[in-house]
């Protein structure tokens, strides 16, 4: 569990993961970054509330840079299980989420399994956010967003690995601020492993608290993904180029239409009332309040995202691309894992 400022939801996302129904043994190793809130002290009350608890114990080990991947990659380092589960500080687990995950792998031969990233609000706005991040007008056809039937995915929401999978592929790759999920499971399906989403599979999500907290986030999202494509040639998606090009379209109409002619605003006119209209369904059943903001959390994330991926410097990927060092040739060196579950809980 990488976590930073995340005192709001901690405790609550791990005891979600202490009151799961899985028989075997479980220990959850919290990587802790540089915060400012009290999430150190209350991680550190959790290690003494759990000290006595040998197959239910948590553990901290420290992450000094704050990069997820980093903390990733130390907290797999610090565990010894041969099933990975990756949980965020904002999440919380479905009570049979291990159990469902772990019948999962062994059933499917998967290398990851995951599902529904569900998102859940605390107020009006963040009710808002949930109900964009859940429809496809938000967030197009991806099944870990919105639902679907279970098969192969070429990503899923968090994962849980078999250890021998991850040090096949070194870990997460640290340079990869942002969709390192995306980037870590093209490298598993490249390398013939099976990525499977299942609905059976379920955590419950904190969305961003504030307008500005979510731009942030969704340009960070359409940033790293241009990174990702520029890194592995081929793995584009046209669903990543919609953002972008409404946000190009929505431009060029609004400039076509205050210097040129009138009819340019039809673009920028048009998307206001698509996503409008596409807010009334995703707002069933909320609160006045709640589904008028809908539209607005809509137009933040398109074109947050959009932005992001056009304005992703060349210098970046760059880095990146520079950073690169091969697998580990005999599977194990890596500083991250997961592995085969065998037929017993583990």
């Amino acid at each position: 569990m990488p976590v930073l400022n995340e005192e709001r939801h901690l405790r609550t996302a791990v005891r979600h993961i202490l009151e799961q129904d899985y028989p075997g043994e479980t220990e959850v190793v919290i990587a802790l970054g540089p915060s400012t809130d009290r999430t150190d002290e209350i991680a550190a009350e959790l290690v003494a509330e759990t000290a006595s608890l040998p197959d239910r114990r948590v553990r901290t080990v420290p992450n000094p840079t704050g990069r997820t991947p980093a903390a990733l990659n130390a907290a797999i380092a610090a565990s010894s299980h041969p099933v990975v589960v990756r949980v965020d500080g904002h999440g919380m687990l479905s009570p049979d989420y291990v159990s469902t995950a772990v019948r999962l792998l062994r059933e499917t031969g998967a290398a990851n399994v995951g599902g529904i990233m569900h998102a859940e609000g605390e107020n009006d706005w963040e009710h808002a956010v949930a109900a964009a991040m859940t429809s496809r007008i938000g967030v197009g056809n991806a099944a870990f967003h919105t639902g679907g039937a279970a098969g192969p995915a070429d990503t899923v929401y968090l994962g849980v690995f078999r250890r021998e999978v991850l040090e096949q592929q070194g870990g997460y790759n640290e340079e990869f601020i942002r969709a390192q999920d995306w980037e870590l499971n093209y490298r598993i399906r490249e390398a013939g492993g099976l990525i499977w989403f299942s609905p059976e599979l379920r955590v419950s999500y904190r969305p961003r608290p504030s307008v500005r907290a979510l731009a942030k986030q969704y340009k960070d999202y359409g940033r790293w993904r241009r990174v990702v494509t520029r890194y592995h040639r081929g793995s584009v998606n046209l669903r990543y180029l919609a953002p972008p090009a409404a946000l190009l379209a929505i431009a060029a109409g609004a400039v076509a239409g205050a210097l040129l002619h009138p009819v340019g605003w039809i673009v920028p006119g048009g998307y206001l009332a698509a996503v409008v209209v596409g807010s009334v369904p995703a707002g069933k059943g909320l609160p006045v309040a709640a589904r008028a903001r809908i539209p607005l959390a809509l137009a933040t994330m398109h074109m947050s995202w959009g932005w992001g991926f056009l304005t992703s410097p060349r210098s970046l990927a760059r880095k990146v691309i520079a950073s690169r060092r091969p697998a580990p040739a005999d599977g194990g060196a890596g500083t991250a894992a997961a592995g085969a579950p065998s037929d017993t809980p583990a």
